[in-house]
């Protein structure tokens, strides 16, 4: 397996004191001018998304058709450059060009050092929504010398299912620094954590959650880090009122009507560790990528021992708590071979065995599926000497 290159960055030095803190994070009139970097798959409905949310969006893409499309169907204007903005939102592919299932950042990290560093005014927010490895929001914050606030919420985002798991839903978000963190969460679901800008001192935190959610108050404690911490128990305890069938934070596509707003209205589940944001992700295809080679494996050894996969799938799947899934093709798409490729690289320590195992199973069950299917191709073609005898002169 093809390894892939792991992000090291100095950890020791992300502290509230060496941050962009210090920078004003907010202009008079909220953070309003928005631009999404990458309008493919992922990138075109979150901008049609944000704007939807009355915000002031533009686009940025590679592709000349890619902007012309986001211009056409969303009305998403083209980014003449990349000053004046408040919220940077990227969403571009992290896989190489030429083989989808190998993980690659090489595109955002060229947006970040001959884009966005030289451009960005002091102070912005960027949100790194595309699947990123573990260390690369914390290496995207020092080529921006820790002037920008850089977040990571991981999208959910499913093609299929769009209405159901769109850009709206229950996301993870996680920050570099603390302020970043809280930056992300009043952009996200117009949460307001106000914390001490000196980390020496006892912090008071105050999460004030707009909405529909209930407003709560955290005590003073010894840090910054505990105070959030804090905070992120409280939040995970409001995040479900945001299922309430008479709420419409499930309205992924706004209908064509601009809400004006002051927060793009998602819940968020928020961590104190922006790795653990990243790690959220990838570690999520990685287990469904398990699940799915379990179902394969299961094939195989129906196929020998002559079982009914599918009666036994359906008897095992009458339990409450079973799932197993259907083999097809082999496991495929945009994102679970990379993720999965980029949670076995995430480890200097340790490989996760499983997955190994499970990435090997798939191979098997992939060479299973073209033998047969080789064979079924020569089994339908009649040997020469009978279509000789079924033509008639």
């Amino acid at each position: 397996m093809e390894v892939v290159p792991r992000i090291s960055v100095d950890t020791n030095s992300f502290k509230e004191n060496h941050c962009c803190y210090k920078y004003s994070p907010f202009p008079e009139t909220g953070r309003n001018k928005i631009l999404v970097i990458g309008l493919g798959q992922l990138g075109l409905p979150v901008a049609k998304y944000v704007k939807g949310r009355g915000f002031d969006v533009y686009g940025y893409d590679i592709s000349p058709k890619a902007i012309e499309r986001a211009e056409k169907t969303a009305g998403i204007k083209e980014a003449v450059n990349f000053s004046g903005f408040d919220v940077y939102i990227i969403c571009v592919s992290t896989h190489k060009q030429e083989d989808l299932f190998s993980p690659q950042i090489d595109g955002i990290l060229s947006i970040v050092r001959d884009k966005i560093s030289k451009e960005a005014k002091d102070g912005a927010l960027v949100v790194i929504e595309s699947t990123i490895p573990k260390g690369t929001s914390k290496k995207v914050f020092e080529m921006l010398n820790h002037r920008l606030h850089v977040a990571h919420a991981p999208h959910r985002w499913y093609a299929l299912e769009e209405k159901e798991h769109g850009v709206n839903q229950l996301r993870v978000v996680g920050g570099v620094c603390d302020c970043c963190l809280r930056l992300a969460m009043q952009f996200y679901d117009g949460a307001s954590i106000s914390t001490s800008t000196n980390p020496s001192s006892t912090t008071s935190i105050k999460a004030e959650v707009t909405g529909d959610l209930v407003s709560t108050t955290d005590t003073s404690s010894d840090s910054v880090g505990d105070s959030l911490r804090d905070h992120i128990t409280n939040s995970i305890t409001n995040t479900n009122i945001y299922n309430n069938e008479d709420n419409n934070f499930n309205n992924n596509s706004n209908d064509g009507i601009i809400v004006e707003s002051t927060n793009l209205g998602i819940p968020m589940h928020p961590v104190p560790e922006v790795e653990i944001a990243e790690l959220t992700k990838i570690v999520e295809n990685a287990h469904r990528y398990l699940q799915i080679a379990f179902a394969e494996d299961l094939y195989l050894y129906c196929q020998a021992n002559n079982i009914n996969f599918a009666e036994l799938r359906d008897s095992l799947n009458t339990k409450w708590n079973v799932n197993i899934l259907e083999p097809r093709d082999g496991i495929g798409g945009h994102c679970l071979p990379k993720d999965t490729k980029m949670f076995l690289n995430s480890s200097k320590t340790m490989t996760s065995k499983i997955i190994e195992a499970a990435v090997k199973m798939d191979e098997t069950y992939r060479m299973h599926r073209q033998t047969k299917e080789t064979n079924q191709k020569k089994d339908s073609i009649a040997p020469l000497h009978e279509i000789c005898h079924n033509v008639i002169i």
